[in-house]
């Protein structure tokens, strides 16, 4: 199932046009387990980090561990403007119990609070972020490779039940 939605949308002359025309590299567009898998979690890790451009983040990391770019893309907008406070906070909150520390800031929404306690949030902040971003993007990598796998499975299964009735 999971591989079926995938292998259906790389059908395509015009992409096949546009990877020749740029010279893009084939693994960047590829539909396959490790491409897909590896766009995932490198996704929801760059996602979960509180920064600015994640999108080009990925973009840079493209040619490392070569990945599916779209899917990568995508997966980074797993943080967008209605999750990011409550992700950075419990990322935060994580933070502070993995540090075993207190969190006795009382959080006001007001740029002049956040540059006044700036020092209090970061250390905790990416100690809760690097936590979630492992957790997270270890957890896709296996579930979409369990999900892929599974699904060429039941495909073959029903391949040769198929060849059985007739």
């Amino acid at each position: 199932m999971v591989r079926k939605v995938f292998k259906k949308t790389s059908k395509s002359s015009r992409l096949d046009a546009l990877i020749e025309k740029y010279h893009i590299p084939k693994e960047f567009l590829s539909i396959n387990r490790k491409t897909v898998s590896k766009a995932v979690a490198i996704g929801a890790f760059v996602a979960v980090i509180p920064m600015p451009m994640q999108m080009l983040l990925i973009v840079f990391l493209l040619p490392i561990f070569r990945f599916n770019a779209p899917i990568g893309l995508f997966m980074v907008w797993l943080s967008n403007p209605l999750t990011m406070p409550f992700m950075y906070y419990i990322e935060y909150l994580t933070g502070n119990m993995l540090l075993m520390r207190s969190s006795s800031l009382d959080v006001e929404m007001s740029l002049e609070w956040f540059q006044q306690n700036m020092g209090n949030i970061v250390v905790p902040l990416y100690v809760g972020t690097f936590f979630y971003a492992v957790l997270l993007s270890t957890f896709l990598y296996f579930l979409i490779n369990y999900l892929w796998v599974k699904s060429v499975h039941n495909e073959k299964k029903e391949k040769r039940s198929r060849k059985k009735k007739h």
